[in-house]
């Protein structure tokens, strides 16, 4: 019986850049990095029977990433990126595809049954079939044991509502969001008047969450758990895209929480990590060996 797996559920997609397609989406993002960590990494969503689902897995299997990836009557995901002069993404993310409709397999059941850490995010979450997939995934995972449930929220376009976010709070104990979400958070759950530090606070204690991180772009970020907060600057590189960037941070961060790591060292690792993504094109480069090790050594 397979143990310790990590799991990154939800959205696998082509990014389609200035320059070409690349394989995109959050959860195989946060599965390959952790992989690279040394982690026994899977990433979870579904492809259609189209020549792009083929490319797909086919991409998947030359990174190296396991996966489970049912086939569906969908065509499988893009999202048209288009970069700014600073390198910042804007995405029209195409609608009912093969990732909205993951269905609920023996396979994924059992994944779920021996998972060690999960991400799972809210666009995955848009349509009623992926929703109740990525649901009974948390509720079949065991709880403690210091196990993780990330919900890395990602507030795309329309494709969320307060009942979504309100059920995903209630079944994670890890939630990452960054500084423009925590706002449009305040506005939904009507947490007026508060500022970011006293919101995050909030959060925290209203779910019962063990970790809090928020990331603030240029401002930093901060990880906050009950009575303590860790903040570490964001070193200024040259950028290249911040396309998946915020996707190895959450990796990075839960390959030093389960090796052991403290909260702090574990954010240091996530904010280089990310701040190398970050000069690199695309999402999903080989992180160098010099930042693997703090967590393989």
């Amino acid at each position: 019986m397979e143990t310790n797996i990590i799991v990154g559920l939800g959205e696998v997609l082509w990014d389609v850049l200035p320059e070409g397609k690349k394989l995109g989406g959050a959860p195989s993002n946060f599965a390959y990095h952790t992989r690279q960590f040394g982690y026994n990494s899977v990433a979870v969503s579904a492809v259609g029977k189209d020549k792009l689902g083929d490319e797909t897995l086919a991409a998947l299997d030359e990174k190296g990433l396991r996966y489970v990836m049912p086939r569906t009557p969908y065509p499988t995901g893009t999202v048209q990126v288009t970069l700014d002069d600073n390198g910042i993404p804007t995405y029209d993310i195409k609608e009912n595809v093969a990732w909205d409709n993951i269905p609920f397999t023996p396979e994924i059941e059992e994944l779920a049954r021996n998972c060690r850490a999960v991400c799972f995010g809210s666009l995955a979450q848009r349509n009623i079939v992926s929703r109740t997939t990525i649901c009974k995934f948390l509720d079949t995972m065991p709880d403690g044991g210091g196990r993780l449930k990330i919900f890395d929220i990602n507030l795309r376009q329309n494709f969320y509502t307060k009942e979504v976010l309100r059920e995903a709070l209630l079944r994670c104990n890890v939630l990452k969001i960054n500084d423009e979400e925590l706002v449009l958070i305040g506005r939904m759950f009507d947490y007026p008047g508060l500022d970011m530090s006293n919101k995050c606070w909030l959060i925290l204690g209203k779910y019962n969450l063990d970790m809090l991180v928020l990331t603030c772009g240029v401002n930093g970020s901060y990880v906050f758990t009950p009575g303590k907060v860790s903040f570490q600057e964001t070193p200024r590189v040259d950028v290249a895209d911040t396309v998946g960037a915020g996707d190895s941070f959450t990796a990075a961060f839960c390959s030093g929480v389960l090796a052991g790591m403290d909260v702090a060292d574990a954010h240091r690792l996530a904010v280089e990590t990310s701040a190398y993504v970050c000069t690199q094109s695309g999402a999903m480069p080989v992180i160098p060996d010099y930042i693997l090790n703090k967590v393989k050594g």
